[in-house]
């Protein structure tokens, strides 16, 4: 069977895609090719979901719709001299490389259609998003390609690669700081009285839920803030010791730190 989806790397990110793109019929299994160079891995992803595997980058960068690079940033070099020259003429290579920007990549492969892609960690459960730019090569028909695929785990939005530093400073970065928050709220329901374990999932529900409230409700934040801010309740007396604390100016500060970070990187 020939070969449509090619993807250097199964990591993490390359196995979130992976995993869904396999059980919710993106691509049969039998049309992805894996290359990873540990022997192990290899196996694993065999195995648990039934893909071609390799050790050869040059036989995933063959394949003829779609090559996902999803390789660490520090071998970049190394992977354009293995793949120089190996790329199907009609497939889009879409890049997760974070601080790899468009230029690098049209440079390292040229003539070739790259998409640069910046998905974060909830993808692995299918509740990622993903910010894409395009490059110059790209068509319609391969970026409707890229979309579809990368939708497999979760939304996906396209933005000018200017953007991309502050897309990962914001939802590349951005799991860590809820994380952050979750595990404070637990914290401090722990300091009121409650076990960890109900605290924890307390603490989860809490943010789960009101994130599926906004997201479906359409409510602006500050509104469903308001509708929860009884007049000299607990609500709002919880809030002004956040804006005490500085809880809001905290989170824009580490977005901006982020993005300044991504930066760096990329320089």
């Amino acid at each position: 069977m020939t070969i449509k989806l090619g993807m250097i790397g199964g990591g993490m990110m390359g196995e979130a895609l992976l995993s869904r793109l396999v059980f919710e019929g993106g691509f049969n299994a039998q049309e992805i090719l894996v290359s990873d160079p540990v022997l192990a891995r290899q196996t694993f992803l065999a195995d648990r979901y039934g893909v071609e595997v390799t050790g050869d980058n040059t036989q995933a960068a063959a394949a003829t719709e779609l090559v996902l690079l999803a390789i660490k940033p520090q071998i970049f070099s190394q992977v354009i001299q293995q793949l120089s020259g190996t790329f199907h003429p009609d497939a889009v290579m879409v890049s997760i490389l974070a601080g790899t920007s468009l230029a690098q990549l049209e440079a390292g492969f040229p003539g070739q259609s790259v998409i640069r892609a910046m998905p974060n960690t909830p993808a692995q459960v299918g509740s990622g998003i993903t910010a894409i730019a395009k490059g110059a090569q790209v068509n319609e028909k391969q970026l409707a390609l890229a979309t579809s695929v990368l939708s497999a785990v979760g939304s996906v939005v396209e933005v000018p690669e200017s953007m991309m530093d502050a897309v990962t400073g914001l939802s590349g970065s951005g799991p860590g700081y809820v994380a952050l928050v979750v595990e404070a709220l637990a914290d401090g329901g722990v300091a009121a009285g409650l076990p960890r374990s109900i605290a924890m999932q307390l603490a989860l529900e809490t943010v789960l839920g009101t994130a599926k409230l906004l997201k479906e409700s359409n409510l602006h934040p500050g509104e469903l803030k308001d509708r929860v801010t009884s007049p000299g309740g607990t609500t709002i007396a919880g809030i002004a010791a956040l804006e005490a604390g500085g809880l809001r100016s905290a989170l824009i500060e580490a977005v901006k730190a982020a993005t300044a970070r991504s930066k760096e990187l990329g320089s």
